[in-house]
């Protein structure tokens, strides 16, 4: 493996593409997960020439993608070190922010009380309150959304206050202010990671989420590896979920990742 210094590191993350389920899996409903393998074997093997000659298969055992002797990368598996489950946690470790308190979660809904205080700064009732899937919530409670103008609360696994509201009943500049609202609200023991404004259109039956979708996301802490970068005169660019560093000549070689692994090709 060539040992020089790095020039250009690209990090991309592949979210719930897990490969085998981490020593605290139990704890979360998650014990024999292995996405990946089990999806290559549900559909008969999967074609993954260009991550298989880097090493995938030299990591686990995936249908269609064989093992080799001699891969072009370096390849490995990575088990989590912060408590928890939940997306910013895993984004906040790969740039060097491990958690000894996890976020909370409310897979029972959120206390009565902070749901009343919310609805009392935003002066508006709220239906739902409960742990569920987007797009069966609004479905369930979208009628009676547009019937009353009350925005729909809810949550999932993750650390996540998720506040939906179709466009032509709650205006989008009120929607954010509404969420803005909650990620006040929403902290010391309540600090979830974050706060998703669920934007929707359509009408009963039919309902759709837009792109209108906002995250409020508890701001990480410093020093991370971007302030980091930062300080160090270096540029990082971020897309979306993924992260590219682009480090100047002289950087280290310095990569975190949580959902499956990582890889430098040889020159």
């Amino acid at each position: 493996m060539h040992q020089g210094e790095v020039k250009r590191v690209t990090l991309i993350v592949l979210d719930s593409v897990g490969v085998g389920e981490l020593p605290d899996a139990s704890e979360y409903g998650d014990a024999g997960s292995n996405t990946l393998a089990n999806v290559a074997k549900a559909i008969g093997g999967i074609n993954l020439p260009n991550l298989g000659s880097l090493g995938l298969g030299n990591i686990i055992s995936v249908e269609g993608v064989p093992p080799l002797e001699k891969p072009r990368g370096a390849f490995g598996k990575m088990a989590e070190k912060s408590i928890g489950k939940d997306t910013t946690t895993g984004h906040w470790e790969m740039a060097g922010i491990i958690l000894e308190q996890p976020f909370p979660t409310y897979p029972q809904g959120f206390p009565a009380q902070l749901i009343a205080e919310f609805e009392r700064l935003i002066g508006r009732a709220t239906l739902g309150n409960i742990a569920a899937s987007g797009t069966a919530i609004i479905e369930e409670l979208g009628q009676e959304h547009i019937n009353t103008g009350k925005p729909i609360v809810y949550t999932s696994a993750d650390s996540v206050f998720q506040i939906a509201a179709h466009e032509e009943i709650i205006a989008l500049k009120e929607l954010y202010r509404i969420c803005e609202i909650a990620r006040e609200l929403l902290d010391g023991e309540h600090r979830v990671g974050r706060v998703i404004a669920r934007p929707f259109v359509g009408s009963p039956g039919s309902f759709k989420r837009t792109a209108n979708r906002h995250d409020y996301a508890v701001p990480p802490p410093s020093p991370n590896i971007l302030t980091l970068l930062q300080e160090s005169g270096i540029k990082p660019w971020v897309l979306g979920k993924f992260m590219i560093f682009l480090p100047a000549l002289g950087f280290p070689r310095l990569c975190l990742q949580r959902a499956i692994w990582m890889a430098w090709i040889r020159p």
